[in-house]
């Protein structure tokens, strides 16, 4: 629009003879549009230097984190993984800048300096036999699959031929969640066998047949499950099936640290549960199974227990005994909604006790539950 005005004004000046004004108006435009131009190039120069800056400040992020370096929260102050923001994407985007994606860093901005997705959970040091974290550990919910530690130390208090074949039968089969196996109806598997796959993968019909195989049947032995229960004084846990797909199996955090107390005193339960990969033969073919906690392929954990557990009910949960920063532990994470959010809480409390815990008062972070 600024040249039509120019050329404009140039046509009047030569036609009409009108030179002051005219050449007044020609010069002002003219030195307006220099300035305009000597404007853009500098905002120009201004881009590239504050581009170059960028790129070169991302090489060092870049630089920083292959190093391991730490560097200081601004939130907190404390020395956390140096991760690439969410500004990173932007320099990507914008630049062409090369970022490294960001890694797992704990949230440390809740009180006592850990973040937990799981509604409710319990960390309790076995050394003091004090809770050093809890989180709605009184609240009495479904506990799925964690069910199946209580179901092994009930087959093993019976002392049974452990080397006996068991077979999976109609009555093991899931009509309630309709849930799916791959130990097909006439699995003939021997006792042992059926006990590590019901605590390692969870294995429900193993679960069913081991309870059903029990003198009295399936009856006598959730009897059984519940009388051990009282004995370990769990007294807000009922139970009312071996495999934990039924949500009337009901405990809290508080009782489930008496639970796998108790189960870590079984040397098969320690082996079983913490067994990373087992192959079996059955039925004419061989099935390869693998834990359903990660962790326990992990070298940065020491993992003494481990049992999983998920129905929608009671969301995803896992229970397990370790040992961190040279003490031994029990964390108890139930009703976890994200797939792997029960995975990122016990990395979470790893990181706050091997950093940020001081190991004398508790850290309570009650909040409202799911649901």
């Amino acid at each position: 629009m600024r040249k039509v005005a120019l050329a404009l004004a140039f046509c009047l000046v030569s036609t009409c003879g009108v030179n002051g004004a005219a050449w007044a108006t020609d010069k002002s435009s003219t030195a307006e549009t220099k300035s305009a131009v000597k404007k853009t190039v500098k905002h120009k120069k201004k881009k590239v230097t504050h581009k170059a800056t960028l790129k070169s400040s991302a090489k060092k992020v870049s630089a920083k984190s292959k190093s391991g370096t730490h560097v200081a929260s601004a939130a907190t102050g404390k020395k956390n993984k140096l991760v690439t923001h969410v500004r990173s994407s932007q320099l990507a985007r914008d630049y062409g800048v090369k970022v490294q994606h960001a890694s797992y860093a704990p949230s440390l901005s809740a009180p006592g300096g850990v973040r937990l997705e799981s509604s409710s959970a319990l960390v309790f040091d076995e050394s003091t036999q004090e809770p050093l974290l809890a989180k709605n550990d009184a609240s009495q919910v479904p506990i799925a699959s964690i069910t199946k530690l209580m179901t092994a130390m009930v087959v093993l208090d019976s002392k049974p031929d452990m080397q006996e074949t068991l077979q999976i039968s109609e009555q093991d089969v899931d009509t309630l969640r309709h849930s799916s196996s791959r130990l097909a109806v006439g699995s003939q598997l021997p006792r042992h066998e059926m006990l590590k796959l019901a605590l390692m993968s969870s294995e429900n019909r193993a679960a069913s047949c081991l309870a059903r195989s029990y003198p009295g049947g399936l009856p006598a032995f959730v009897a059984a499950m519940n009388r051990k229960a009282q004995a370990l004084g769990m007294t807000h846990t009922h139970f009312v099936d071996s495999t934990g797909l039924n949500s009337s199996n009901m405990s809290t955090a508080q009782d489930l640290v008496k639970m796998v107390s108790a189960a870590y005193r079984y040397e098969k339960i320690r082996e079983f549960t913490t067994t990373a990969e087992h192959d079996v033969y059955a039925s004419g073919r061989n099935l390869a199974y693998n834990n359903t906690n990660a962790l326990v392929k992990s070298h940065k954990w020491d993992i003494g227990l481990s049992k999983t557990g998920f129905i929608n009910e009671a969301g995803r949960c896992l229970v397990m005994q370790a040992r961190i920063a040279a003490r031994p532990v029990i964390i108890v994470l139930l009703d976890s909604v994200g797939k792997y959010s029960r995975i990122g809480d016990a990395e979470r409390i790893k990181y706050w006790l091997e950093h940020e815990s001081s190991g004398h008062n508790m850290v309570a972070l009650d909040a409202p539950q799911r649901g």
